[in-house]
């Protein structure tokens, strides 16, 4: 069960099935994204895919009829209709068809209608509708799927056939289960086994392991994307955010052209892949072994005195370049995030954060938020975040003082497109909408304090927060996961404990939970779990989810608490 093999056969498969010869591959916006997260462009290249084009650009180019076209596309109407329209003056030789999805038979003969001068040689589905971002990872790329606590409705259908595909990728038919409390999960339960009976041949599989479907709701723990992060591929979505695998440097000062946007992927860079789940400190440890195994082999690649050693330069030279390129791009990333955490006095924040979330010591607490909200070197956006997580932790502490501290963010000119966030996160995720006690942690306290080597020193205090997600797991793997809280849909229950998880986040997964994933999969060596969400969140997107969610509804709740 690996997401990013599954999608990365697909492509292959595209590519290899139309055979020898020069081609071009043209796909919407969306598999754009698809093929460029698990594919690079010089791999591409090796397959003889020299063209790249958009089926929406509007570009009329001349001259390709001797180019064989791959078609990858999502089976939108959209671009239904924009393929029909390329089959009926086509501008290449022949076109061999990949649907994202499972496509409408109508739509197949509308596509056949418009190929009258039969350059269609085949059409197929295969099943690659979704963003694979590690091996257990994947993402649809909505960033905002609720309005007014309510699904979306195109968001809702993007969502269930994003995964459907997923499930056909890896050729399973799951039991479902969803969460009791959230309307949004057991309605996009209903929609998936509506599937499952409408396209039953396409899910009659041999399985020798019951798969299990879990769809959680985001409003259930808040806490986790509010977070600041401190490991390595968490922490450079929450401060610089990456986005299909690329991050934008372009605003760091003296950058050069090179490195304004750098690629973060597990699958292309081996230094990133190996240490992605480490903590910053670590890094820091890490980057500094590596620029020294760097030094050496410069140093080494300097001395060339005789034509064996020009000729061994010359044959490693690619892969000296390569080494040269990833030292770069990880000692400038890394520089950045030292940069914004010195700057802002991350780590003072970030260490009474983890207190929020997992300690009770409300006086101590507030009069921490009140200095740091005064400190000048704090961003806006972390005094917010700051009293978001108070909001929610002392939502119904007699004492609380959610309106003090929101007189001091506007004191401190925080604008109210942030300090609306205070009122929005209780709306959304308040305790009248938690299933769960987020912050029923005994003994969190006594947690003992390692020291990280490294450069930073960052120490396990900012770490101490776990998602709630690692506990609903851990339930499930034991076999205590209560049907109440996670009822079974339909009829259907399982009498073994699973063995192939996909958990589901209505809402937007996390970094974070990406980790503990990895971690739990490590620890039960005979369970696979993947984890996908609508989208991967840090503290700006997740604001956004969280403002859509309870736009119309936010200014009652505030009369309501005044």
């Amino acid at each position: 069960m690996n997401v990013f093999s599954a999608l990365k056969l697909y492509i292959t498969k595209m590519t290899e099935e139309s055979g020898p010869g020069m081609k071009v591959l043209l796909m919407d916006k969306q598999t754009t994204s698809i093929v460029s997260n698990v594919y690079s462009k010089s791999e591409i290249l090796q397959k003889e895919v020299y063209l790249f084009e958009r089926i929406d650009s509007g570009a009329q180019p001349e001259g390709l009829r001797h180019l064989k076209c791959i078609v990858f596309l999502r089976p939108t109407a959209e671009n239904i209709s924009l393929l029909c329209r390329e089959l009926r003056c086509p501008k290449y030789g022949v076109y061999y068809i990949y649907f994202s999805n499972i496509i409408a038979k109508a739509d197949i003969k509308t596509l056949a209608e418009s190929d009258e001068q039969e350059v269609v040689r085949e059409v197929h589905e295969f099943y690659a509708d979704y963003l694979a971002l590690n091996p257990h990872l994947f993402s649809l790329g909505i960033n905002v799927c609720v309005q007014d606590l309510r699904w979306i409705p195109t968001h809702l259908q993007r969502t269930a056939q994003g995964i459907i595909s997923i499930l056909l990728s890896l050729r399973k038919c799951p039991f479902i289960r969803y969460q009791g409390g959230s309307d949004m999960s057991k309605i996009l339960a209903e929609k998936i086994r509506e599937t499952f009976s409408k396209e039953s041949n396409l899910f009659d599989f041999r399985q020798e392991l019951n798969p299990l479907l879990l769809i959680v709701d985001r409003r259930d723990d808040p806490v986790t994307p509010l977070l600041n992060q401190w490991t390595y591929q968490a922490m450079v979505h929450e401060l610089l955010t990456i986005n299909n695998n690329r991050v934008d440097l372009s605003h760091v000062n003296g950058i050069s052209k090179e490195l304004a946007e750098v690629v973060l992927s597990a699958e292309h860079d081996e230094f990133y892949a190996q240490n992605l789940y480490l903590n910053f400190g670590e890094i820091g440890q890490m980057i500094k072994t590596l620029m020294d195994d760097f030094q050496k082999k410069s140093k080494k690649n300097q001395k060339l005195e005789s034509i064996a050693d020009i000729k061994n330069f010359v044959e490693m030279y690619p892969q000296f370049k390569k080494i040269s390129g990833t030292v770069s791009k990880h000692v400038t990333v890394v520089g950045e995030l030292s940069s914004l955490v010195g700057k802002h006095n991350l780590l003072e924040v970030s260490e009474l954060e983890q207190e929020l979330s997992c300690q009770s010591e409300h006086s101590t607490q507030l009069q921490k938020i009140k200095k740091l909200i005064n400190d000048s070197r704090v961003r806006d956006v972390d005094a917010t975040r700051l009293v978001m997580l108070y909001a929610l932790h002392y939502e119904k502490h007699s004492n609380n003082d959610i309106t003090g501290l929101l007189d001091m963010l506007k004191k401190k000119g925080v604008p109210a497109t942030y300090t609306k966030l205070v009122y929005s996160i209780l709306e959304y995720s308040g305790v009248h909408a938690r299933q769960s006690n987020l912050f029923n942690h005994e003994g969190v306290s006594k947690i003992t304090k390692k020291l990280f080597m490294g450069l930073s020193g960052v120490d396990n205090i900012y770490t101490q927060h776990k998602p709630l997600l690692v506990e609903t797991l851990d339930d499930l793997l034991k076999g205590r996961l209560s049907t109440q809280t996670f009822p079974y849909l339909g009829n259907m229950v399982m009498s073994k404990r699973p063995q192939e998880i996909i958990v589901f986040i209505v809402g937007g997964a996390t970094y974070e939970e990406s980790l503990a994933v990895n971690n739990l999969n490590k620890q039960n060596p005979g369970t696979k779990i993947i984890l996908g969400g609508t989208t991967i969140h840090n503290f700006q997107t997740f604001t956004e989810e969280i403002q859509s969610a309870t736009n119309s509804i936010t200014r009652r709740y505030r009369s309501r608490n005044n």
